[in-house]
Protein backbone atom coordinates (compact mmCIF):
# COMPACT_ATOMS: atom_id res chain seq x y z
CA UNK A 1 0.00 0.00 0.00
CA UNK A 2 1.15 3.53 -0.76
CA UNK A 3 1.89 5.86 2.12
CA UNK A 4 -1.18 7.14 3.91
CA UNK A 5 -1.51 10.91 3.58
CA UNK A 6 -3.27 13.64 5.52
CA UNK A 7 -5.28 15.42 2.82
CA UNK A 8 -7.20 18.68 2.57
CA UNK A 9 -9.92 18.77 -0.07
CA UNK A 10 -10.54 22.25 -1.47
CA UNK A 11 -13.86 22.41 -3.30
CA UNK A 12 -16.58 19.97 -2.33
CA UNK A 13 -18.50 19.51 -5.54
CA UNK A 14 -18.79 16.25 -7.45
CA UNK A 15 -15.02 15.83 -7.81
CA UNK A 16 -14.39 16.76 -4.19
CA UNK A 17 -16.86 14.15 -2.99
CA UNK A 18 -15.39 11.50 -5.28
CA UNK A 19 -11.90 12.33 -4.02
CA UNK A 20 -13.09 11.95 -0.43
CA UNK A 21 -14.61 8.54 -1.17
CA UNK A 22 -11.59 7.14 -2.99
CA UNK A 23 -9.08 8.68 -0.58
CA UNK A 24 -10.75 7.15 2.47
CA UNK A 25 -10.99 3.78 0.72
CA UNK A 26 -7.24 3.96 0.00
CA UNK A 27 -6.45 4.58 3.67
CA UNK A 28 -5.78 8.31 3.49
CA UNK A 29 -7.01 10.74 6.15
CA UNK A 30 -9.24 13.66 5.18
CA UNK A 31 -7.96 16.33 7.57
CA UNK A 32 -10.04 19.22 6.25
CA UNK A 33 -12.70 19.96 3.66
CA UNK A 34 -12.69 23.58 2.48
CA UNK A 35 -15.81 24.63 0.61
CA UNK A 36 -16.29 28.24 1.74
CA UNK A 37 -13.92 31.05 2.84
CA UNK A 38 -14.69 30.55 6.54
CA UNK A 39 -13.40 26.97 6.38
CA UNK A 40 -9.82 28.23 6.06
CA UNK A 41 -9.84 29.31 9.71
CA UNK A 42 -10.07 25.65 10.77
CA UNK A 43 -7.01 24.41 8.88
CA UNK A 44 -3.88 23.57 10.87
CA UNK A 45 -0.39 22.30 10.16
CA UNK A 46 -1.11 18.59 9.90
CA UNK A 47 -1.95 18.60 6.18
CA UNK A 48 0.56 16.93 3.88
CA UNK A 49 -1.13 17.78 0.57
CA UNK A 50 -4.20 19.65 -0.67
CA UNK A 51 -6.33 18.60 -3.63
CA UNK A 52 -7.87 21.69 -5.22
CA UNK A 53 -10.95 21.20 -7.42
CA UNK A 54 -12.94 24.37 -6.86
CA UNK A 55 -14.01 27.06 -9.35
CA UNK A 56 -12.15 29.27 -11.85
CA UNK A 57 -12.91 32.31 -9.68
CA UNK A 58 -11.38 30.84 -6.51
CA UNK A 59 -8.58 28.51 -7.69
CA UNK A 60 -5.79 31.08 -7.72
CA UNK A 61 -6.58 32.38 -4.23
CA UNK A 62 -6.84 28.83 -2.88
CA UNK A 63 -3.46 27.87 -4.30
CA UNK A 64 -1.76 30.98 -2.92
CA UNK A 65 -3.26 30.24 0.51
CA UNK A 66 -1.72 26.78 0.33
CA UNK A 67 1.66 28.30 -0.56
CA UNK A 68 1.42 30.62 2.45
CA UNK A 69 0.62 27.65 4.70
CA UNK A 70 3.42 25.54 3.22
CA UNK A 71 0.99 22.92 1.90
CA UNK A 72 1.79 21.19 -1.42
CA UNK A 73 -1.20 21.54 -3.73
CA UNK A 74 -2.55 19.35 -6.52
CA UNK A 75 -4.91 21.42 -8.69
CA UNK A 76 -7.33 20.27 -11.38
CA UNK A 77 -9.53 23.36 -11.68
CA UNK A 78 -9.73 24.64 -15.26
CA UNK A 79 -10.77 27.86 -17.06
CA UNK A 80 -8.24 30.11 -15.32
CA UNK A 81 -5.24 29.33 -17.57
CA UNK A 82 -4.36 32.97 -18.18
CA UNK A 83 -3.33 33.32 -14.52
CA UNK A 84 -1.51 29.99 -14.25
CA UNK A 85 1.93 31.26 -15.40
CA UNK A 86 2.00 33.86 -12.59
CA UNK A 87 1.00 31.24 -10.02
CA UNK A 88 3.73 28.90 -11.25
CA UNK A 89 6.27 31.71 -10.93
CA UNK A 90 5.04 32.48 -7.40
CA UNK A 91 5.39 28.81 -6.50
CA UNK A 92 9.05 28.86 -7.50
CA UNK A 93 9.67 32.16 -5.68
CA UNK A 94 8.18 30.82 -2.46
CA UNK A 95 9.86 27.40 -2.82
CA UNK A 96 6.48 25.68 -2.65
CA UNK A 97 4.80 22.85 -4.55
CA UNK A 98 2.21 22.91 -7.34
CA UNK A 99 1.06 19.94 -9.40
CA UNK A 100 -1.32 21.15 -12.09
CA UNK A 101 -3.25 19.17 -14.70
CA UNK A 102 -6.27 20.05 -16.79
CA UNK A 103 -7.04 16.33 -16.77
CA UNK A 104 -5.64 13.69 -14.39
CA UNK A 105 -6.71 10.67 -16.42
CA UNK A 106 -3.76 8.54 -17.53
CA UNK A 107 -5.67 7.73 -20.71
CA UNK A 108 -6.18 11.41 -21.55
CA UNK A 109 -2.51 12.20 -21.04
CA UNK A 110 -1.57 9.39 -23.43
CA UNK A 111 -4.24 10.80 -25.77
CA UNK A 112 -2.37 14.12 -25.65
CA UNK A 113 0.76 12.38 -26.95
CA UNK A 114 -1.18 10.68 -29.76
CA UNK A 115 -2.71 14.05 -30.64
CA UNK A 116 0.73 15.64 -30.98
CA UNK A 117 2.01 12.74 -33.06
CA UNK A 118 -0.93 12.93 -35.47
CA UNK A 119 -0.66 16.72 -35.74
CA UNK A 120 3.02 16.41 -36.58
CA UNK A 121 2.31 13.86 -39.28
CA UNK A 122 -0.42 15.98 -40.88
CA UNK A 123 1.29 19.37 -40.55
CA UNK A 124 2.59 19.16 -44.12
CA UNK A 125 -0.72 18.09 -45.64
CA UNK A 126 -2.88 21.19 -46.04
CA UNK A 127 -5.94 19.28 -47.27
CA UNK A 128 -6.66 18.09 -43.73
CA UNK A 129 -8.50 20.57 -41.49
CA UNK A 130 -8.62 19.89 -37.73
CA UNK A 131 -11.66 20.28 -35.50
CA UNK A 132 -12.30 19.33 -31.88
CA UNK A 133 -15.52 18.27 -30.18
CA UNK A 134 -15.89 17.92 -26.42
CA UNK A 135 -18.96 16.57 -24.61
CA UNK A 136 -19.53 16.94 -20.87
CA UNK A 137 -22.29 16.85 -18.27
CA UNK A 138 -24.60 19.84 -18.00
CA UNK A 139 -23.12 20.92 -14.64
CA UNK A 140 -19.68 21.65 -16.10
CA UNK A 141 -18.93 25.33 -15.57
CA UNK A 142 -16.46 26.05 -18.36
CA UNK A 143 -16.67 25.67 -22.13
CA UNK A 144 -14.62 24.58 -23.89
CA UNK A 145 -13.08 22.14 -21.45
CA UNK A 146 -9.52 22.52 -20.26
CA UNK A 147 -8.68 19.25 -22.01
CA UNK A 148 -10.03 20.54 -25.33
CA UNK A 149 -7.95 23.69 -24.96
CA UNK A 150 -4.82 21.64 -24.35
CA UNK A 151 -5.56 19.57 -27.47
CA UNK A 152 -6.13 22.70 -29.56
CA UNK A 153 -2.98 24.40 -28.30
CA UNK A 154 -0.97 21.30 -29.16
CA UNK A 155 -2.29 21.41 -32.73
CA UNK A 156 -1.55 25.12 -33.06
CA UNK A 157 2.02 24.61 -31.84
CA UNK A 158 2.68 21.89 -34.41
CA UNK A 159 0.73 23.18 -37.43
CA UNK A 160 1.87 26.50 -38.92
CA UNK A 161 -1.55 27.19 -40.47
CA UNK A 162 -3.15 27.69 -37.05
CA UNK A 163 -2.50 30.33 -34.41
CA UNK A 164 -5.00 29.29 -31.76
CA UNK A 165 -8.57 28.11 -31.24
CA UNK A 166 -12.13 29.42 -31.28
CA UNK A 167 -15.32 28.16 -29.69
CA UNK A 168 -17.52 27.04 -32.57
CA UNK A 169 -20.29 29.59 -33.24
CA UNK A 170 -20.97 29.18 -36.96
CA UNK A 171 -18.76 32.12 -37.92
CA UNK A 172 -15.56 31.90 -40.01
CA UNK A 173 -12.44 30.99 -38.07
CA UNK A 174 -9.49 31.56 -40.40
CA UNK A 175 -6.28 30.32 -38.80
CA UNK A 176 -8.13 29.08 -35.71
CA UNK A 177 -9.06 25.54 -34.67
CA UNK A 178 -12.76 25.19 -34.03
CA UNK A 179 -13.87 23.62 -30.76
CA UNK A 180 -17.47 22.46 -30.42
CA UNK A 181 -18.59 22.21 -26.77
CA UNK A 182 -21.68 20.09 -26.13
CA UNK A 183 -23.43 19.58 -22.79
CA UNK A 184 -25.45 16.41 -22.17
CA UNK A 185 -26.72 14.70 -19.03
CA UNK A 186 -24.47 12.18 -17.29
CA UNK A 187 -21.46 12.49 -19.61
CA UNK A 188 -18.16 12.44 -17.63
CA UNK A 189 -16.11 13.58 -20.62
CA UNK A 190 -15.62 12.78 -24.30
CA UNK A 191 -13.03 14.41 -26.60
CA UNK A 192 -12.80 13.94 -30.35
CA UNK A 193 -10.11 15.34 -32.65
CA UNK A 194 -10.97 15.15 -36.36
CA UNK A 195 -8.81 15.86 -39.38
CA UNK A 196 -11.20 16.32 -42.29
CA UNK A 197 -9.76 15.92 -45.78
CA UNK A 198 -11.30 15.93 -49.24
CA UNK A 199 -10.95 12.17 -49.58
CA UNK A 200 -11.18 10.95 -46.00
CA UNK A 201 -11.32 11.82 -42.31
CA UNK A 202 -8.93 10.75 -39.57
CA UNK A 203 -10.39 10.74 -36.06
CA UNK A 204 -9.04 10.05 -32.57
CA UNK A 205 -11.35 9.86 -29.58
CA UNK A 206 -11.16 9.50 -25.81
CA UNK A 207 -14.23 8.61 -23.75
CA UNK A 208 -14.30 8.66 -19.95
CA UNK A 209 -16.77 6.15 -18.51
CA UNK A 210 -16.86 7.75 -15.06
CA UNK A 211 -14.87 10.07 -12.79
CA UNK A 212 -12.74 7.32 -11.26
CA UNK A 213 -9.85 7.83 -13.71
CA UNK A 214 -9.65 11.53 -12.81
CA UNK A 215 -9.80 10.86 -9.06
CA UNK A 216 -7.27 8.03 -9.11
CA UNK A 217 -4.90 10.15 -11.18
CA UNK A 218 -5.23 13.06 -8.74
CA UNK A 219 -4.53 10.80 -5.76
CA UNK A 220 -1.57 9.28 -7.59
CA UNK A 221 -0.25 12.82 -8.18
CA UNK A 222 -0.73 13.66 -4.50
CA UNK A 223 1.22 10.60 -3.41
CA UNK A 224 4.02 11.43 -5.85
CA UNK A 225 4.36 15.19 -5.24
CA UNK A 226 3.72 15.79 -1.53
CA UNK A 227 7.41 15.48 -0.57
CA UNK A 228 8.75 17.48 -3.54
CA UNK A 229 9.25 21.19 -4.23
CA UNK A 230 8.56 22.88 -7.54
CA UNK A 231 6.01 22.86 -10.36
CA UNK A 232 4.94 19.58 -11.92
CA UNK A 233 2.46 18.12 -14.40
CA UNK A 234 1.28 14.68 -15.45
CA UNK A 235 4.22 14.54 -17.86
CA UNK A 236 6.55 14.30 -14.89
CA UNK A 237 4.76 11.47 -13.16
CA UNK A 238 4.09 9.46 -16.35
CA UNK A 239 7.52 10.15 -17.91
CA UNK A 240 5.92 11.34 -21.14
Amino acid sequence: MEQSLSIAIIGYGKMGREIEKYARAAGHTIAFIIDRPSDWSKISGNVQVALEFSTPATAEENIVRCFDLGIPVVCGTTAWHERLPAVKELCIQKNQTLFYASNFSIGVNIFYEINKCLAGLLANFGDYVPAITEIHHTQKLDAPSGTAIVLANQLAELHKAYQGWKLHDGMPAEGLIRIKALRENQVPGTHIVEWNGKADTIEIKHTAHNRSAFVQGALMAAGWVWSRKGVYTMKDILNL
